[in-house]
């Protein structure tokens, strides 16, 4: 289970430069919609990343809670 976490970590650090490249190439001009939703999903990317160390970390009282 701990390198399925550690993995999955990975992942989500991945898919966070993916998103926030994602949001640099946005043209808010035209898509002021997709500029929200892209800063939504990078909010929780980031807060599940957080609990996921958190847990990895056996820190239950970490900030990701």
């Amino acid at each position: 289970m701990h390198n399925f976490i550690k993995n999955y970590i990975e992942y989500m650090k991945i898919h966070l430069i993916s998103l926030e490249q994602d949001r640099l190439n946005t043209d808010y001009r035209f898509s002021a919609n997709e500029c929200y939703e892209l800063n939504g999903q990078i909010k929780a990317t980031k807060h599940l990343l957080s609990v996921a160390n958190d847990i990895l970390n056996n820190d239950i009282q970490g900030k990701g809670y």
